[in-house]
């Protein structure tokens, strides 16, 4: 298992395996939880591993992969229910775990939206029901349809079973002639108490807690089994609607709770972040005695009109956020530091623990970030611990609030044993034996080797068939790694010719221990499909450092297929090469300066690596790093990645094993579409982060840069060079409202 690394610590290749593991982890726990109804980690656990693959695409965005699990909603519906799409998807919400990150929710929310820090902007908070979401759909006043979540967009037919259910009204009077109602199934303490001693009386199945109990209740094939069962519903919101509840949140409850659905009690209206903190310690005072699950208050931007404006990231809503409740710590001891390699070679330690219970959750493994926090010192070089190294053998205390392997926040060095020796940080691969070396400025210590590393070569095969990347069914990491120590699949272009290779004769993948010419032939078979790709995900696939399926999706928007995106990074690699000699001359100009006393020539220094580059290097260059989301970081992997040598030999033979498909056009029929555009200045009627938003949406590449290549500049006040570049240029401008009358906004 990779590693986790403290957020502030990551570099990306652990980055890119950490995320690796954690869709894995979420995908299992999904499918565990929704469909199966038999979870195998707490909700505490599972937060904890949504917040970190949250946190970890935030920092890292150009990694966030397809597959990722904050573009997914619960588990895909089980088989034997009927399947219903939702006429409005069924989202999730992000997480906050502390004061300072609900501070940062409603200050995210006002630099959306332009408003002040004393502007008034009231929220809801209600108890967040620890159950299963369910969607009531009622037409002309009667109940037509209930369906679970499923995965968000399509869920289980559970109508039957949701009319055995006392708090969901068969009819209702005087709302909406098409009303969606959205809420919680839920069982109480004591009724799952009673229905726990009937079962265990019966001899039936004994419930692990209420939630589990009303999942499991609710999604049963024999609505009869259901009725049997103490099932009890809060409303929460809505989908579908033919007209509005109210012009706010909480009148629209009040709306709901009028038309007959239970409605909580406990919300209340706040103002600000401070009424908000304070309502979630009152409930989390009140929590014991509420009689009923929670784990946590759900905020709402009540106003219903800045709901519209702030809309939806893909699964969650920008205007809600869950506050969870504090998880727990426990003390337990480091009994071994493995060392982990990764996909980029990064060296990434791995506490050993005796099993200790934490949350209810036995675990085993803590991030131990890298060789500096091991040694006691922070990613800034501050002590941490007050100073104190880790060694095996120490009593650590383990804490769980936002990491699924949790983090050691203490040692105890009275009960340090006698014979405990500091860690010696290995300096040589332990897979391959090169050097691992650790660049200026990086906490990481990486490997080498490159592809000669067993565990470098692996690492990237792995990531390649990912189901964010190739997805290549039935090739998993144990089949990779089963073929590649068999030398079967040691490169990339290799996963594509393994049928002509093996496919037939006494070296077959069918008469493998454990194969046969079924399993064989559906292998292959997921292979072929697998040759027809898209653009973007071949990018992700490639396993370059830094570039994530963000930025995967960005360059293959721009560049719109494998040739024109390779001829371009060729082009650049000149440019490249310069930008990276001119920052080292910065850095020795800098140093220099500072020993004899004088003020640092930077510009002049620059100046003179750039001297004499051909302009088509220097013109694909600045239109690389000018793709918004992309820079120089990014655009040195890529040219690095591209260069001539073992890797692109590589990189050449996949590609041409594959059908690379162009992006599919977005908005065509946009008056933006396919344009390039620069906002620059101050926007006063819609944020940046909104119209950028809106400019994607309708087709249009947002760039950060005015370059020849740009198709328009929206230009509000303070516009500054990249309007007079855009004026030089001939390109057109406009402002703010000639942007809007554009867009039809």
């Amino acid at each position: 298992m990779t590693a986790d690394l403290n957020i502030d610590a990551l570099d990306v290749e652990s980055a890119a395996a950490e995320l690796d593991r954690l869709a894995k982890l979420l995908a299992s726990a999904n499918r565990h939880y929704y469909t199966e109804d038999a979870p195998r980690i707490t909700d505490a656990e599972y937060d904890a591993l949504k917040r970190r693959n949250a946190e970890i695409e935030a920092r890292f965005p150009e990694l966030k992969r397809a597959d990722s699990p904050s573009e997914q909603v619960g588990a895909a519906p089980a088989e034997g229910f009927g399947k219903v799409t939702h006429e409005v998807r069924m989202l999730s919400l992000g997480n906050a775990f502390d004061d300072a990150d609900v501070t940062e929710f409603d200050a995210r929310i006002r630099r959306y939206l332009g408003l002040g820090a004393d502007a008034p902007l009231a929220y809801t908070a209600e108890p967040k029901i620890d159950g299963l979401s369910l969607s009531v759909r009622y037409e002309n006043g009667v109940l037509v349809r209930a369906a679970t979540r499923g995965d968000g967009a399509v869920g289980e037919d559970v109508t039957a079973n949701v009319r055995t259910i006392d708090d969901i009204p068969g009819r209702i009077a005087e709302g909406p002639d098409i009303l969606e109602v959205r809420g919680e199934v839920y069982m109480s303490h004591a009724d799952f108490a009673a229905l726990n001693a009937r079962q265990e009386a019966q001899g039936g199945k004994v419930f692990a807690n209420p939630r589990n109990a009303a999942a499991g209740s609710l999604r049963q094939l024999n609505p009869e089994i259901t009725r049997d069962r103490p099932l009890r519903f809060f409303a929460y919101g809505w989908g579908s609607l033919s007209d509005p509840l109210a012009e706010t949140q909480s009148g629209a409850m009040a709306r709901l709770g009028a038309l007959g659905f239970q409605i909580n009690d406990a919300m209340a209206v706040c103002d600000g972040p401070d009424e908000m903190i304070a309502h979630y310690r009152s409930i989390a005072a009140r929590r014991a005695e509420l009689g009923y699950d929670i784990d946590g208050v759900v905020y709402k931007v009540d106003d219903l009109t800045l709901q519209a404006r702030l809309g939806f990231r893909s699964t969650t809503p920008r205007w809600a956020i869950a506050h969870k409740f504090p998880a727990e710590t426990a003390w337990t001891r480091l009994t071994g530091i493995d060392i982990n390699v990764g996909r980029t070679g990064a060296l990434s330690p791995i506490a050993r623990l005796a099993p200790v219970t934490v949350g209810g959750v036995v675990v085993s493994n803590a991030t131990l970030h890298n060789e500096d926090y091991i040694a006691g010192r922070g990613s800034d070089g501050q002590p941490i611990r007050g100073g104190a190294d880790l060694r095996v053998g120490d009593r650590v205390e383990v804490y769980r609030a936002g990491d699924v392997i949790p983090k050691i926040r203490d040692v105890d060095l009275s009960a340090r044993p006698d014979d405990a020796v500091p860690f010696d940080f290995p300096e040589t691969c332990p897979d391959c034996g090169s050097p691992a070396t650790r660049e200026p400025g990086e906490s990481v210590r990486r490997c080498t080797g490159g592809l000669i590393c067993p565990a470098q070569r692996t690492a990237r095969l792995k990531h390649l068939v990912s189901r964010g990347a190739l997805d290549v069914e039935g090739l998993g990491e144990k089949e990779i790694e089963r073929f590649h120590d068999l030398g079967w699949i040691r490169a990339p272009g290799d996963i594509f010719t393994l049928e002509a290779r093996h496919g037939t004769g006494l070296k077959t993948v069918a008469n493998l221990e454990g194969w046969g010419e079924t399993s064989a032939g559906n292998l292959f078979a997921a292979i072929r499909a697998a040759r027809t790709q898209p653009f973007a995900k071949v990018l992700f696939g490639l396993g370059i450092r830094h570039l994530g399926e963000v930025a995967g999706r960005d360059l293959a928007r721009h560049y719109r297929d494998w040739d024109s995106f390779a001829e371009a990074v060729d082009t650049a690699a000149p440019a490249a090469q310069r930008h990276r000699a001119a920052e080292d001359a910065v850095l020795a100009e800098r140093a220099a300066a500072a020993e004899e006393g004088r003020r640092a020539r930077i510009s002049e220094t620059r100046a003179q690596v750039w001297a004499d580059l051909p302009d088509p290097a220097r013109a694909a260059w600045e239109e690389l790093v000018g793709i918004d989301g992309i820079g120089a970081t990014l655009a040195l992997a890529v040219c690095d990645a591209l260069s001539p040598g073992p890797e692109r030999a590589a990189i050449d033979a996949l590609v041409a094993e594959l059908e690379i498909e162009p992006p599919e056009a977005v908005a065509e029929a946009s008056a933006i579409a396919g344009k390039t555009i620069v906002f620059t200045g101050s926007l006063e009627r819609m944020t940046r982060a909104e119209a950028k938003a809106r400019a994607e949406a309708l087709g249009a590449k947002v760039s950060g840069s005015v370059s020849a290549k740009t198709d328009l500049v929206v230009a509000g006040p303070g516009a500054g060079s990249k309007g007079a570049k855009a004026e030089a240029l001939g390109i057109e401008m406009l402002d703010e409202d000639g942007w809007l009358a554009l867009i039809g906004a």
